[in-house]
Formats: structure tokens, C-alpha cells, sequence
């Protein structure tokens, strides 16, 4: 974890998770994958440990994609859509995956946001045109936490597992991701076979 900020946000503990989970919803450092990956490996000795980086990583995501959401919804659609044609290069959101994540919500909001959260571009980003949608903040927060913790909960516990085997945070973080993947395109195929005939 070399990266800054990231080393000198680990010298405060639980609350340098925090920040880093935050900071990563704006600068992603590095993918997000092998971020926890390298947190469970290097921060967690115990089961105790392993619950409380879960939560503050947890944490820090949701309060990043909060940030998120209200900017967008602070500076409305036409100012977002300006604001990522002009900047969104330098954050890895280019304009044609903003309008992708904004017409995502065409469909069941909850559960394009909660499903949003497994996937490494989407997690980042989806908040934005949520906020300036003006979906409902509480089921927002619900859902973005629920994915949020599906999404790191399982990379932050497998650096664990195999902070003494020798792996790579990348490759772990590699097979990870492919797991997470497999489950996201199962629970998005439930979530279309609900959908209502038109």
C-alpha cells in the first residue's frame, strides 16, 4: 500500500480506512480490487479485525458515493453532463458511461444501484446520476450500502485468507472480481425474469 495517499491514511487506523475507501470513489489509485485485497492482507490478524475493516471500508465507500450524490444532485443535469464532457477524462468518466449509468435507472432503482456496487466502473460513478435523478436518499443509502458491503466484504476477507500464501493482491483480487461478476450477471437475470410484461 505505497500508493499515496494511501500510506501515510493507514498510519490512523480504522479511520485511514475510512478515508482511503472515500478517496477511492474519487481517485481510483488503484482498482478497487486489489485495494481490499491489500487491506485484508496487511490490516487484518484476527476475525475482530476482519468485522471492523468491513465496516469502515463500508463506510468510506457509502460516504464517497453520498458525495457523489449530492453533487449531482447540487448541480442538476445539464450542469452534470457539462461538468463530465469538461472533467470527467481526468476521472476515468467519459460522457457516453455517464449517460449508460443514468439511463441504467430506467429500471428498478434499488436494485441497480445495490447490483451497481459489484461492478469496478459503476461503483465509482453511479451515485452521480442518481443524485441528479433525485432518487429517494434512504433507499439509495440502503441499497449502496447492501452492494457496497457485497462488493467489499468478500475481496477485504479473501486478502485474509491469503495473507500468508504467497498470492498476489492482484491475481486474488483478479479471481475475486471474476466470482463477483458471475454472481452479478445471475442476480441481474433474476431481477430482469421479475421485470412486468409490457
Amino acid at each position: 500500500m505505497n500508493s499515496l495517499p494511501y500510506a501515510s491514511l493507514l498510519e490512523y487506523s480504522l479511520a485511514g480506512v475510512t478515508a482511503i475507501c472515500l478517496i477511492e470513489k474519487f481517485i481510483p489509485i488503484m482498482p478497487s480490487y486489489v485495494m481490499l485485497v491489500l487491506l485484508g492482507m496487511t490490516l487484518v490478524d484476527t476475525n475482530n479485525d476482519l468485522s471492523l475493516i468491513v465496516f469502515f471500508s463500508v463506510t468510506g465507500s457509502v460516504l464517497g458515493g453520498m458525495l457523489w450524490y449530492s453533487f449531482g444532485r447540487l448541480i442538476g443535469a445539464e450542469r452534470c453532463e457539462r461538468f463530465v464532457a469538461r472533467f470527467g477524462r481526468y476521472i476515468l468518466l467519459r460522457l457516453d458511461l455517464y449517460r449508460r449509468l443514468a439511463g441504467a435507472y430506467q429500471r428498478n432503482h434499488f436494485w441497480v444501484t445495490a447490483i451497481g456496487q459489484i461492478v469496478p466502473t459503476a461503483r465509482i460513478y453511479l451515485a452521480l446520476p442518481a443524485g441528479v435523478l433525485r432518487l429517494p436518499a434512504g433507499p439509495f443509502v440502503i441499497a449502496t450500502t447492501l452492494g457496497t458491503f457485497a462488493w467489499n466484504a468478500p475481496l477485504i476477507s479473501l486478502g485474509y485468507l491469503l495473507r500468508n500464501s504467497g498470492w498476489s493482491p492482484l491475481a486474488a483480487g483478479g479471481i475475486a472480481v471474476a466470482m463477483l461478476i458471475a454472481i452479478e450477471a445471475i442476480a441481474l437475470l433474476t431481477v430482469l425474469r421479475r421485470r412486468p410484461e409490457t
